[in-house]
Formats: structure tokens, C-alpha cells, sequence
């Protein structure tokens, strides 16, 4: 029998994954609110029950709600858990560390100390609710279409100041890299980050160097009138270790660095002629 992903929520990384198992031979469903676009809407449960029915491999990419609750669990979790598959996945986010005043954190850290406590919950409810469930804890997605260099050529870039503020992130393709890798590896908690957590301001200045444009004005937090999801991104301060990924699932990033991964980018964009 043929491999069978069923991905809830075909958000941007859940999109990138699909192609990948898509131009390697796998039949691939995916769950949206609505139908359309090869999906089928996360509400027709004759429909996501059905593929549940076949699923060799079960992803959510799906995050908790505002109130805390997970909805992929809340609706379908018994199935997920009865369910014949041979592997379960969910994405997480490192955001379950919190602040950790800038130290390196790896996968035996508390969680759930910081800002997105129903995060937590979500990530520890998956891992109770199979022993086969891999759950990847990522830190900031960047790729294609999403990216500092795109915030730097719709003038929405910012460099604030705050001293010694780090962070880590990945690139979009090194997740899905990740997540193919884990299908012959041991289930549990991985850290998928690249191997140079940076400052947001080195991110964006390496993106206004990248395309000739002018840095942005350094500002305080308050003068830069950030949105309360960006404002909150800036409270917290961690370096993510991926060692134990690189061991347990022998993966490598690609994109070691966001220097790496942003030159990938506009090379690619130069490729194209955009």
C-alpha cells in the first residue's frame, strides 16, 4: 500500500511538506476551514474520518485557539489515537520555552513558563495521546514569500532597540527535511531550528544589504508602534539547540544560517527575473 499523509490545517510549512510528499509518490489530504484547493474542510467529518481511515502518516499543523483549546484534539483526537497509522506528527513552537534570558535551551527544558501557555498544553496533550507522535518545536519560519527580505521590499521591516535580544528561526524547507527524516527515526520532542540564533536587527540588516536598501531607523519598542503579537515576540530571549535532532534523526539544515537562507532566497528571486 502506498504512503497516505493526512495534514490538518494546509497552512504555509503544511503546504511546503505536502509538495514535497506529493513529488515523491504520496497521496496527500489536507484539511482547510473550507473545501477547495485539493482539501477538504476541516468540519465534514465523513470526509476527514475517511481519510483518518487510510492515513498511514497524521500531521497537525494546526494551533490551539485563543481559549486553549486544541481543535484538531477536540474533534477528532479519539479517532487519531485508535487510529492504524504509523506515524503521527505535530508542530509545535518554542515558543513553550518562554524567556530564558537568552541561554540555550534544548528539548529537556520546562515548558509552558511563558506567554503561550495553551501552546503547551497542546504540545503535551499530543505527545500523551500516541506513543508514535513526533513533535517539532520550531522556532521563527522564514522561505519563500516569507522572509525579512519581503518585509524590507514592503517597507515593513524594523530594527528596535533592545540589546542583546536573540532568537532563533528556520527555514521552511529544513522543517520539511526534518519532518521526512523523523519517519524512520524515534518518535518524541524535537528542537528544529538552524545553528545561528541571530538578533532580529542582523536579520534585517542583512536583508537591506542583500537588496541595496537603506537599514531602518533604529527605535525603541514604543516608538515603533508594533502590533501586541510583535511586542510580545520581543519579550522573550533564547537560543534553540537542535542537537538532538541532528543525532536522533541524523538531519541537517540546510539553510545553516539565516545568512545561508536569505542568499538562497534572493538568489533564487534573481533566477526567476522577479
Amino acid at each position: 500500500m502506498g504512503k497516505h499523509m493526512l495534514i490538518f490545517g494546509m497552512g504555509y510549512t503544511a503546504s511546503r511538506l505536502a509538495g514535497r510528499l506529493r513529488a515523491l509518490g504520496w497521496q496527500v489530504t489536507g484539511t482547510r476551514r473550507m473545501s477547495g484547493e485539493g482539501a477538504v474542510a476541516f468540519d465534514d467529518r465523513f470526509a476527514v474520518l475517511h481519510a483518518l481511515e487510510s492515513a498511514t502518516h497524521i500531521l497537525s499543523s494546526v494551533p490551539p485557539l485563543a481559549e486553549g483549546v486544541d481543535p484538531v484534539l477536540d474533534q477528532y483526537g479519539d479517532a487519531i489515537a485508535a487510529s492504524r497509522a504509523e506515524w503521527t506528527g505535530y508542530l509545535s513552537s518554542t515558543g513553550v520555552y518562554g524567556d530564558t534570558g537568552g541561554a540555550w535551551v534544548d528539548e529537556s527544558a520546562a515548558i509552558g513558563q511563558g506567554r503561550r501557555t495553551a501552546r503547551a498544553d497542546a504540545d503535551l496533550a499530543w505527545q500523551a495521546l500516541r506513543p508514535d507522535v513526533h513533535v517539532f518545536r520550531l522556532p521563527g519560519i522564514y522561505g519563500p514569500g516569507r522572509s525579512a527580505l519581503d518585509r524590507v521590499h514592503e517597507g515593513k521591516a524594523h530594527r528596535i532597540d533592545i540589546p542583546d535580544q536573540i532568537f532563533s528561526r528556520i527555514h521552511v524547507d529544513d522543517i520539511v527535511a526534518a519532518v521526512v527524516a523523523s519517519f524512520a527515526g524515534p518518535s518524541g520532542v524535537y528542537n528544529i531550528s538552524d545553528d545561528l540564533p541571530a538578533s532580529q536587527n542582523a536579520v534585517i540588516e542583512y536583508a537591506c544589504d542583500l537588496t541595496g536598501a537603506k537599514w531602518p531607523p533604529l527605535l525603541s519598542l514604543e516608538d515603533a508602534q508594533l502590533s501586541p503579537m510583535a511586542r510580545g515576540f520581543y519579550a522573550e530571549n533564547r537560543r534553540i539547540s537542535n542537537r538532538k535532532a541532528k543525532r536522533m534523526l541524523q538531519w541537517i539544515p540546510q539553510y545553516s544560517d539565516y545568512r545561508q537562507g536569505l542568499k538562497s532566497l534572493i538568489d533564487s528571486l534573481n533566477q526567476n527575473g522577479d
